[in-house]
């Protein structure tokens, strides 16, 4: 961080022993090591939650990116979902048409009467006709 060699430390200490005096210097000695200890861990608590910060918006970015990969796959997803639901409904009109056709047949051939009665009675005619 500061580019202190030893001869800079060494003319601060004799500095500090001259101005405070041999008495109170290891005091000050123990409180300034204190103090850079406090402030050397608010930095690195400062730096941890920095470094939590920007993997925070890293992670919401891949998120946004996968998001953004799933929504074709979910458009794909509903334009099927509406296909079959409109196949559905062709073969549902569809299978009502055909029962409406069926019952409408039946009914006539069981005005008729039956095929069979009614085929039987034709070939009959046919066959007591002379040609």
């Amino acid at each position: 961080m500061f580019d202190i060699g030893f001869w800079e430390l060494m003319l601060i200490g004799l500095v500090a022993l001259v101005v405070v005096g041999p008495e109170r210097l290891p005091k000050l000695a123990y409180t300034a090591g204190k103090w850079l200890g406090k402030g050397r861990r608010v930095l690195n608590t400062v730096k941890s939650e920095i470094d939590k910060e920007i993997k925070a918006e890293e992670l919401k970015q891949i998120l946004e990116k996968q998001k953004k990969q799933l929504n074709p796959l979910q458009e794909v997803i509903e334009e099927t979902g509406s296909a079959v639901r409109n196949l559905e409904s062709q073969v549902s009109t569809s299978l009502r048409e055909g029962e409406r056709q069926f019952v409408s047949e039946d009914e006539s051939h069981t005005r008729l009467g039956d095929v069979k009665t009614v085929t039987s009675k034709l070939n009959n005619d046919n066959q007591e006709r002379p040609s």
